[in-house]
């Protein structure tokens, strides 16, 4: 692969996903377009730029993006953010939202589905509290082929032990052959549709929660600012916000503020000034709420 030839991917790539690629990432490019050059015949790399020069905007072009899209992910990855999620975040929106009735999630770059299905199995186990609600969760993903991985929901034994609790994989789960197909009830809940970060999201509407994590890491810093500021325009107000471990708004937005207590957590700037952590409750009621569920490692 050529110097040319790279810097004509490096900018594809930016402008069709956000993926900023520096010059030590030569490699995986070469490893990844590589097995895609074999996939699908091509002699090469340079031929495959070639294709994409000739044509633009083509299929191809998608391909690329998915041959170099991460799709690392798991069930209850990086568990914190799932506890915060079940008893703090989730009996804050129930009180807040009594009156409506209604939660609406937002998982960005979904992946394979775990992230999303994870946070279903979670309201499963509080349906009782849910009942009479209109829950919604959204799923997207830049990638239609893992994106129709997840709506199948069939994982192999490797993907199911890592961070599936195996009290929620004998309950959510039957086994085929080698692998484990997650219960359509379970799947129903989430809904998966294809979307690019970089494009407008005004469609979607608003949401209680959102989830973007591990994803702004493999942007530079001008698109995950213009990706946080669309990101931010789909959160109502006093909603929640949760970024990977890694990651952190500061220097990105000030639209949203880190919340003081919780890590990975944020809140919307202007109604945070305005009511003082709005939406929180005593931390013996939030506790009291929704007792902790008790997870047996795989």
């Amino acid at each position: 692969m050529t110097e040319l030839d790279f810097d004509f991917l490096r900018v594809l790539l930016q402008r069709r996903s956000g993926l900023f690629l520096s010059i030590e990432k030569r490699y995986l490019v070469e490893s990844r377009l590589g097995m895609l050059c074999r996939r699908r015949a091509i002699a090469g790399i340079p031929a495959l730029v070639a294709q994409l020069r000739t044509c633009p905007a083509s299929e191809l072009e998608a391909a690329v993006v998915d041959a170099m899209t991460t799709n690392e992910t798991l069930f209850f990855r990086d568990r914190t953010p799932f506890d915060l999620f079940r008893d703090i975040i989730l009996p804050e929106k129930l009180a807040a939202n009594a009156q409506s009735r209604t939660l609406r999630i937002w998982c960005a770059a979904v992946s394979t589905g775990q992230e999303a299905y994870s946070l279903a199995m979670l309201l499963d186990e509080v349906a009782d509290r849910l009942a009479g609600w209109t829950v919604e969760i959204l799923g997207t993903d830049i990638s239609a082929d893992v994106l129709e991985r997840a709506r199948q929901g069939l994982y192999s034994q490797f993907e199911v032990q890592r961070g599936l609790p195996i009290q929620l994989l004998l309950k959510h789960f039957r086994q085929e052959g080698d692998k484990w197909r997650l219960s359509e009830r379970i799947r129903d809940k989430v809904d998966l549709k294809q979307h690019n970060l970089l494009e407008p999201n005004h469609q979607f509407g608003q949401f209680d929660i959102i989830f973007c994590r591990n994803v702004l890491i493999y942007f530079d810093v001008p698109t995950k600012a213009r990706v946080m500021a669309a990101l931010a325009g789909r959160l109502a107000q006093n909603g929640a916000f949760i970024l990977g471990a890694a990651e952190t708004v500061i220097g990105i937005t000030t639209t949203l503020v880190p919340d003081p207590q919780y890590r990975g957590v944020y809140r919307d700037a202007a109604s945070t000034a305005q009511a003082r952590r709005p939406g929180f409750a005593a931390t013996a009621e939030r506790s009291s709420a929704l007792p902790p569920l008790k997870i047996v490692r795989t």
